[in-house]
């Protein structure tokens, strides 16, 4: 007696109308999408190399030792450098560090841990999302009119706040995420074994969120570290050490602090449009130093990110 059993050759797929082929319109179109986002990928690579290649070229021709230690030339005087600049950048950048970092951190913790569910929660990261987008110039002259004009000084402290401004927002963003991608478990083992609120935060959240608010922190640092626009309302200039009492060039008292301080940023925008060579070159040798040490930091800030991924 027959018997209706099935064919196993006729439930496999025929391999020959798998075949690739460009002749096929779906085949066609897909290998011409990876083709053009490929070439649109090289394209935007394109422009950074371009200026970077630029940079290293005039830029390094004058890249020595004497940049970092000697203050900047007058008109047409052999040698100089920017030693000044780069002492004033790291002083206003550590000044936004401390104001910004604590702060930052502090309405992170309330914002995902104390308030999570609350409005007050939700309009502080709606104000800081809306500061992310912030105009430059607007922190320059909000903290011209906070500190400016009230002390009747151009100062390191100043461009510091106003640089404080703009780190603030990446900090308590990031931090904010950060916190939240703290598993709930390691939370909730910690308040089985009778940990209070604080002790949560302190002993738990922030050890094991630490790398990635350290990202941020980095991220801000980066961005700050090459603004202009603020600076040129607060900190304005300086062709002299922030220690005006002696050869050190560090300053000594909080009066240091209250000067027209030099910076980078502001240096290369004076020089780059001077009538005089000197100047001009050495404009586009503190860009090459002002973006390896974006630089630097960024990539400080990437590999403390996989890390903490890799963890």
């Amino acid at each position: 007696m027959a018997t209706n059993r099935p064919n196993p050759r006729r439930d496999l797929v025929d391999l020959s109308d798998l075949e690739w082929s460009l002749r096929q319109p779906r085949s066609f179109f897909s290998y011409a999408m990876s083709l053009l986002t490929g070439a649109a990928a090289l394209a935007a690579l394109v422009p950074l190399f371009s200026v970077l290649y630029l940079l290293a070229v005039r830029g390094g021709r004058h890249l020595g030792l004497a940049v970092f230690t000697e203050l900047p030339p007058a008109a047409l005087m052999p040698g100089g450098g920017f030693g000044n600049a780069v002492v004033g950048t790291a002083v206003i950048v550590a000044i936004a560090t401390l104001l910004s970092v604590p702060t930052g951190i502090f309405g992170a913790i309330y914002v995902a841990e104390f308030g999570a569910d609350s409005r007050t929660a939700d309009l502080v990261r709606f104000a800081a999302k809306v500061l992310t987008g912030l105009p430059s110039i607007l922190a320059g002259v909000f903290a011209f009119a906070a500190v400016v004009i009230l002390t009747g000084k151009f100062s390191a402290l100043a461009g510091g706040l106003a640089l404080a401004l703009l780190m603030l927002p990446t900090i308590l963003l990031t931090a904010d995420e950060a916190i939240k991608r703290v598993p709930a478990k390691m939370r909730e083992a910690a308040i089985g074994m009778g940990a209070t609120p604080t002790q949560v935060v302190t002993k738990v959240i922030l050890p094991t969120a630490a790398p990635n608010i350290l990202t941020g922190v980095m991220l801000a640092v980066a961005r700050s570290a090459g603004e202009t626009a603020p600076l040129l309302f607060t900190a304005l200039f300086s062709e002299f050490w922030m220690s005006r009492s002696g050869p050190e060039f560090l300053p000594k008292t909080l009066g240091d602090l209250m000067k027209p301080t030099a910076s980078l940023a502001v240096l290369i925008y004076n020089f780059s449009g001077s009538p005089f060579d000197n100047q001009v070159e050495l404009a586009w040798t503190a860009a090459l130093v002002l973006v390896l040490i974006v630089l630097v930091i960024n990539l400080v800030g990437q590999g403390l990110t996989t890390r903490s991924d890799e963890r």
